[in-house]
């Protein structure tokens, strides 16, 4: 059985707007959502500056509970149930606590490290010997499939309710495990995406590491420079965005707007061999993912419109570029048209997979190319690849019929997706 699968609802909790009508305008017009955070400088880390959704408590109250909240600090949560929501909702559903249960709907929904924070009071309190104290929501606060719990009791999800987790493509993962889900007959529906905490206790290993850029604590909205000469590392994220796959036939049957279509895509790793380590990609496996993609998806390389690359600013741009243009066999000025959402967002982490790829359904849906920002200085390397005008630095409207979305991250672990304009 291999049934069309189809996207009709989007959620999204970013750094430069939080649901689908503020992103939407965030992402045309370029805005940044990287600001300077004073609790990074006091903590002595080298890169004072990161992507955080603005969250107010009218938000909060909108999805939660008083009771909910209660002792509630896992943000990585917080931003999943959200975004998970808005997307169930968007596609028509309701948010009904005393709903039936839906066997025909799941979720498959991401994180990396879930309930940092939580984890850190409940150390300080267990040292005090508070045990007692803890609280009732510890447990689920910090387990790693504490986010497909909180939304699979929320939407009284019947079908597969799990996590994943694969560091930077996580989300994009999580796409291609809901697809299959439907485009096997397992489900007629799947809520799927990816989340990710913030704050000084998950970044502070990456700031460790000299990966984040230092050079922009004073300007943080040019921090994040994707495929720029000046790049100098990533800037950090965080955020929730959310899926609502359906099966074709379903959408039809309860006359759903439909955004787009799921093609179909690919999952591999490197296996840290032939130049892949821990952090640095195996690029004979992420050209395979790219091409395995476009094969399951049915397609041709050159019917791709544009790509929404991984690209965090780091000296592995060039080298992203050079596998996209080996995969596809295009160069130049026949290579399609790429944008990097984090030169707006910054690393968004387990969560970069689902922001960015709600980021590219939207551009299929409405037509347009969102900018690539801070990058008035293509890398030389990469512009010896392709033509500079592939690389936009200012909105275009266009319309989009395929493209591909790609994520590699952490393990030398690769997930690439194909979109199709429904």
């Amino acid at each position: 059985m291999n049934r069309k699968v189809v996207i009709t609802g989007l959620g999204v909790v970013a750094p430069n707007g939080v649901g689908i009508s503020d992103f939407t305008k965030a992402i045309k017009n370029g805005d940044s959502g990287i600001q300077f955070h004073k609790e990074l400088d006091d903590l002595n880390f080298s890169c004072c500056i990161g992507g955080v959704p603005t969250i107010t408590e009218k938000i909060k109250s909108k999805y939660f509970t008083q009771l909910q909240l209660r002792n509630f600090n896992s943000s990585g949560i917080l931003y999943g149930c959200i975004a998970g929501i808005e997307a169930w909702e968007d596609a028509g559903f309701s948010n009904d606590a005393d709903s039936d249960l839906d066997f025909d709907s799941g979720t498959v929904f991401g994180t990396g490290t879930s309930g940092v924070d939580k984890f850190r009071e409940a150390i300080y309190k267990l040292d005090a010997k508070e045990v007692k104290r803890l609280g009732s929501t510890v447990v689920v606060q910090t387990m790693a499939s504490g986010i497909s719990a909180y939304l699979g009791g929320m939407l009284g999800l019947g079908n597969q309710v799990t996590t994943n987790s694969s560091a930077c493509s996580t989300g994009t993962e999580a796409i291609l495990m809901g697809f299959d889900r439907i485009n096997s007959g397992k489900s007629k529906r799947m809520l799927v995406g990816s989340c990710s905490d913030h704050g000084p206790y998950l970044w502070g290993g990456f700031d460790a590491m000299r990966v984040m850029t230092y050079k922009h604590n004073d300007s943080p909205e040019k921090g994040s420079r994707p495929m720029s000469a000046s790049a100098s590392g990533f800037v950090p994220g965080s955020g929730a965005g959310a899926l609502v796959l359906e099966s074709l036939e379903s959408a039809l049957e309860r006359g759903a707007d439909i955004y787009a279509e799921v093609l179909g895509g690919a999952i591999n790793s490197g296996g840290q061999r032939n130049g892949g380590t821990m952090t640095a990609p195996n690029s004979k496996a992420v050209q395979r993912c790219i091409k395995d993609a476009i094969l399951n998806a049915g397609v041709t390389s050159n019917e791709i419109d544009a790509v929404n690359g991984h690209l965090t600013a780091t000296i592995k741009d060039t080298v992203e570029i050079e596998n996209w243009a080996i995969a596809l066999d295009r160069k130049g000025t026949d290579f399609p048209y790429i944008n990097s959402l984090k030169s707006m967002v910054g690393h968004c982490l387990a969560a970069a997979g689902s922001i960015e790829s709600v980021a590219t359904i939207l551009q299929l849906k409405e037509g347009f190319i969102f900018p690539n920002i801070n990058c008035e200085d293509v890398h030389p390397e990469i512009s010896n690849i392709i033509d500079e005008e592939k690389i936009p630095k200012q909105l275009i409207v266009k319309d989009l019929k395929i493209v591909a979305k790609a994520s590699f991250g952490f393990g030398d672990v690769n997930a690439c997706v194909i979109f199709k304009k429904y």
